[in-house]
């Protein structure tokens, strides 16, 4: 099973709102997700609050077991409005 990390679309016609969630690749755009951890609102301005948040202990967990990030999220990642906190499954494991 291929693991996306990918944008949720929500909201009403021409007011889009996004929730990052990780998902099956396999699974519709707007369907079934495995988790939620975050969203985005691309109708708020950049950088105001309420524009973009995600749980970075989740999205760190995620990235470490594997879990492939989309364009967009990708792009989050790399300006810099996300902060993955590194962790992986191995290591989360031995802290339970």
């Amino acid at each position: 099973m291929s693991v996306k990390i990918r944008l949720m679309r929500l909201g009403a016609k021409k007011k889009p709102f996004y929730r990052i969630v990780v998902a099956d690749s396999r699974v519709q755009r707007d369907g079934k997700c495995i988790e939620q951890i975050g969203f985005y609102n691309p109708m708020v301005e950049c950088g105001a609050p309420g524009f973009l948040k995600v749980n970075a202990e989740r999205l760190g967990y995620w990235l470490g077991v594997g879990a492939q990030p989309t364009d967009r999220v990708s792009w989050f990642i790399k300006k810099g409005f996300i902060e993955a906190q590194s962790g992986s499954a191995a290591s989360t494991a031995q802290e339970a």
